[in-house]
């Protein structure tokens, strides 16, 4: 059983020395999917008649994907600016819960907010999945570090990721470019199923989703993937209210367990008289 976080011993190394750990965490299969993802961004946005520094200001600034491929799509099509930036409003909208979920497992007693801020621009789907299944098993003091390592690391490397692919767009087919865009939702959704796999509802929601997608984009191609959220999880709420109730496990699974703890519920069950964990 992995310690929680009241228990788990005081580790002495430095703030540094984590945040090189978090750096040397980014050799993985998901910043290497983000990267080839990057690399068919760069062709898109070379395509697309986005200079060379204006598609290395997106990844550094905007730089969750979609939002990404919605300036450059705004920029192609001359949609006025304003539109422009409520486009990207809404599609980043979708990062404030996983935002709102990842800051209470990150922070510490003593992490300055303007920190917290600041790594909350790396939200995006890579970080958001490496931070909730790395950081609830390290020491609090160690994870903004480490996420700040891992972050800063894998934004880095992807502008120049896009950089190099801009440069080469001329000599990469259209079909390979977008190819390598989709496979960043790709790796999302298959994080999403597997993260699911206790609970049937929302595997159901990604179903339902994905099956409902092609013809709310026919009807309404603007709204199409709000529809599609409200479509999904509306029948799939309906669905699960005829699946047997699983039964109750005889004890709590430890990562369920340590979540509950960093996100500071675990004072709920003891009512009130123990709440360091989310502190």
């Amino acid at each position: 059983m992995r310690p929680t976080a009241t228990d788990r011993p005081p580790d002495d190394r430095s703030a540094f020395s984590w945040f090189l750990a978090g750096q040397r965490a980014f050799v993985s299969l998901p910043a290497l999917i983000l990267m080839a993802a990057f690399t068919g961004f760069g062709g898109l946005a070379q395509a697309s008649g986005m200079s060379l520094p204006q598609t290395v200001f997106l990844v550094a600034f905007v730089w969750a994907l979609p939002s990404m491929i919605v300036v450059v799509g705004a920029v192609q099509a001359g949609t006025p600016l304003l539109a422009t930036m409520l486009a990207v409003a809404l599609s980043a909208a979708r990062l404030m819960p996983m935002t709102m979920a990842l800051m209470p497992v990150l922070r510490a007693d003593k992490t300055p907010k303007w920190v917290l801020y600041a790594l909350s621009h790396f939200v995006a789907v890579t970080a958001w999945v490496f931070g909730m299944s790395k950081l609830p098993d390290l020491p609090r003091a160690a994870r903004a570090p480490y996420f700040a390592g891992f972050s800063l690391t894998l934004t880095g490397v992807n502008m120049i990721v896009a950089a190099a692919s801009w440069w080469a767009a001329t000599s990469l087919p259209p079909i390979a470019a977008a190819a390598l865009v989709l496979l960043t939702p790709l790796y999302f959704i298959l994080s999403l199923w597997r993260a699911a796999a206790r609970a049937p509802i929302d595997r159901l929601a990604l179903i339902f989703g994905m099956a409902a997608m092609p013809g709310l984009h026919a009807l309404s191609p603007q709204f199409d993937l709000l529809l599609t959220g409200f479509v999904g999880g509306g029948l799939a709420i309906l669905a699960g209210r005829f699946l047997p109730k699983p039964a109750a496990p005889e004890s709590p699974a430890a990562p369920a367990a340590d979540i509950t703890a960093d996100l500071g519920l675990d004072g709920v069950d003891r009512a009130g008289r123990d709440g360091e964990g989310g502190r």
